[in-house]
């Protein structure tokens, strides 16, 4: 086992990774930004190490700072938590090149999911159903209108080497084709430094529902159930919750079985996610797999008793895993707490919260890394927390969440907890009648 890890992220996650750590009896190093000296990720690691300024490209992106910082400490393993270099292939070579382990798939296991037409070919080799659509980079815009013809319309342009929703357009019909072409492919150059795009047929009324994979160095693969990650805003999750209310025992046995497929076709080990799209008949595509821990595994850790993270190093230190596949246990939510104002098309909100009470009681877990004091700065993604809700029933974690809501206090900011406060009562939300384009017709009141 490691002696020594270092979390080259920030953060609630980063914190999420210490704790583990030290249930584990493993030291811990922070790395931070000028703009992270005080948070509790610093305050909590056994050793920090600041990595620059607060700009990304300067701190969490800086390959070269974040090694010097594992030699100086001797680190003998780096976790990457979830977006920076998470999945980052380059950066897993580097570490192996240091003989320092990187928490996390291969090189070739990132490469292999990360370019988007690279993973639909692995997926149709598998036997994993994927959307229909071309199977290769569209190379002109007569490229694409002729397909667009092929496959029929609504069509949807994506990024290649993208994520997020960036280089993403739906084309209802031929006269918007151009405009979308164009402004995909300089959207994920802007983006992505690739401003390769690929064409798929347009799922309607889809619901996203995931899979969460284990597999070990040894080629065993096992799957911990589905999440449903439906509810988004412009491609960015806001709510996740495990079983989904869409859900079968038939079709979480078949979707279950495809992420086996898909992560056993690349010999993937580490924890991971398949990402699938379910049309309302309840057919599904897959769309991707995040190579990494997912902000969301905390739905699944309440509904299999199971910590991810302590599970996730074990496989990177040569454990085997159980094999088994689990079945959800009760029911989770998890609504994520966002420095924006949901009044204002989501503006976001950093500044000093100047008072911070976080919820409690039966069936609440807060991963937070905020408090009163800290200053949320502007440089980073606006998550400041998230709340997950546990009870035996979805009715019975949607009143626990929503009693929870209601006892949650931040000032000093505008937070996204109102949104979620108004969605706990959607009857539309509450009977599970919802697809990833409900926000579209939800207005906050």
């Amino acid at each position: 086992m490691f002696k020594k890890i270092l979390i080259a992220n920030r953060g609630e996650i980063a914190l999420r990774v210490i704790r583990t750590c030290r249930e584990m009896g493993i030291k811990t190093v922070a790395v931070y930004s000028t703009a992270d000296k005080e948070s509790l990720h610093v305050k909590f690691a056994d050793e920090a190490v600041c990595i620059g300024k607060p700009a990304s490209f300067d701190s969490y992106l800086n390959i070269p700072h974040i090694m010097a910082a594992a030699e100086i400490t001797n680190a003998d393993a780096i976790h990457p938590g979830y977006g920076f270099l998470a999945e980052n292939a380059r950066f897993a070579e580097i570490c192996g090149e240091h003989e320092i382990k990187f928490i996390g798939p291969t090189p070739a296991m990132i490469n292999s999911m990360g370019d988007k037409i690279t993973a639909k070919e692995t997926m149709i080799k598998a036997g994993v159903p994927v959307v229909p659509g071309g199977e290769g980079l569209l190379e002109s815009l007569d490229e694409a209108k002729s397909m667009a013809k092929d496959v029929g319309y609504p069509i949807i342009l994506k990024a290649t080497a993208g994520g997020g929703g960036k280089g993403m357009r739906v084309v209802w019909e031929e006269a918007d084709m151009e405009r979308a072409y164009n402004t995909a492919k300089a959207e994920a150059g802007a983006a992505f430094k690739n401003d390769g795009i690929y064409m798929e047929k347009f799922v309607e009324e889809p619901r996203h529902i995931e899979i969460q994979v284990a597999g070990d160095q040894y080629g065993k693969v096992c799957h911990l159930s589905e999440r449903d990650c439906s509810i988004q805003r412009r491609h960015q999750k806001l709510v996740e919750e495990s079983p989904s209310p869409f859900m079968t025992p038939e079709l979480r046995q078949r979707m279950g079985e495809a992420a086996i497929k898909a992560a056993s076709a690349i010999n993937y080990e580490s924890v991971g996610t398949i990402e699938f799209l379910v049309d309302k008949h309840r057919n599904f595509y897959f769309m991707e797999m995040n190579t990494r821990i997912q902000v969301e595994h905390c739905v699944t850790e309440e509904v299999v008793n199971f910590d991810l993270i302590k599970e996730q190093i074990k496989i990177a230190a040569g454990d085997t895993i159980s094999g088994l596949n689990y079945e959800p246990q009760g029911h989770a939510i998890e609504c994520r707490i966002n420095a924006e104002d949901p009044y204002n098309d989501f503006r976001p909100s950093p500044g000093r919260i100047t008072v911070l009470h976080q919820p409690g009681g039966h069936g609440i877990r807060v991963d937070s890394h905020a408090y009163a004091g800290y200053t949320i700065p502007p440089y980073y993604d606006s998550m400041i927390a998230k709340i997950i809700a546990v009870a035996r029933t979805r009715e019975e974690a949607i009143n626990t969440m929503h009693r929870a809501l209601s006892e949650y206090v931040i000032e000093g900011i505008k937070t996204t907890i109102p949104f979620h406060l108004q969605l706990m009562k959607d009857e539309r939300f509450r009977s599970g009648d919802f697809n990833t384009k409900f926000l579209e017709s939800f207005k906050m009141v």
